[in-house]
């Protein structure tokens, strides 16, 4: 059998076609195959080239958007711990960890012992990137003392997570003057920016005004015939709740310490479905 030697074929118009050199095939133009069985690999540096499938299995495909990797899942979805800090401490963080998602409550205000209660702490959140960060200081606000009829009750106290949240306390009753409810704190840093509920000014009969509600939910109960209603169940408030008023001559409720939340979010070990939803997410990082 004879053989046919060329160094090129080309198409009428000289310009479309196949150069033929040391074994390898140069195509002029586009190549249209209607079916292709390959027999080896396919390697080169086009971005549109897959990466090796070998020793792939169980991973995903994903791209940076200039090119192709593959992603490995790991095992398990949601946050892989959670952190929660009711005084001053220090978050650490866990292996393989990038990114942390933070809720941050201040300490009510007090409330006071002739129906004017305490108002409730500010709440900020923040998602934050760790990759270079291996610890954050952790500051949480107590609650404000709750007074008597003619005092004023203690603020309650910020709660600060590294600097990417701050929360201010609530005010306690009677701060500016008799008879006067409360503000609610100010949220100071974070993505999300939320005021503590403002408090109850004097009422009549005493002993009913509820502590401003927080994040969490609702202040302690009250009560115009129980004596130290709202002192006694001040722990069944929610965290950052203001305190609830007394009746007269009772001091009225504490208010409830503040508490931050950290949500240790499980991330893939390359680039991910989950990255791009945290990376899309409002960031103090």
């Amino acid at each position: 059998m004879s053989t046919l030697k060329v160094s090129a074929i080309r198409d009428l118009s000289g310009s479309g076609g196949l150069d033929l050199s040391s074994g390898s095939i140069t195509v002029n133009g586009t190549l249209t195959v209607s079916n292709i069985n390959i027999n080896g690999t396919i390697s080169g540096s086009s971005s549109q080239v897959i990466p090796s499938v070998s020793g792939q299995s169980g991973k995903f495909l994903t791209t940076n958007g200039s090119s192709m990797s593959w992603g490995q899942i790991e095992a398990g979805g949601g946050p892989k711990s959670i952190s929660v800090y009711n005084s001053n401490s220090t978050w650490n963080k866990p292996s393989g960890i990038k990114r942390i998602w933070v809720k941050c409550t201040a300490g009510g205000g007090g409330g006071s012992g002739y129906g004017e209660s305490g108002a409730a702490g500010a709440h900020t959140e923040s998602i934050v990137n760790v990759e270079n960060i291996n610890s954050i200081s952790v500051s949480v606000g107590g609650g404000g003392g709750g007074t008597n009829y003619s005092g004023r009750g203690g603020n309650g106290g910020t709660s600060s997570f590294g600097n990417y949240c701050s929360s201010g306390g609530g005010q306690g009753a009677n701060r500016n003057q008799q008879h006067e409810g409360a503000l609610g704190g100010n949220p100071n840093q974070g993505s999300v920016r939320i005021y503590g509920g403002s408090s109850q000014a004097h009422r009549n009969p005493p002993g009913l005004g509820h502590g401003g509600h927080s994040f969490w939910g609702g202040s302690s109960p009250t009560t115009h015939r129980r004596q130290q209603w709202a002192q006694r169940y001040r722990n069944h408030a929610a965290y950052g709740a203001g305190g609830s008023s007394g009746k007269n001559p009772e001091r009225g409720g504490d208010g409830r310490q503040g508490i931050i939340v950290v949500y240790d979010c499980l991330l893939y070990t390359s680039p991910s479905p989950r990255d791009a939803t945290l990376s899309r997410m409002p960031s103090s990082a």
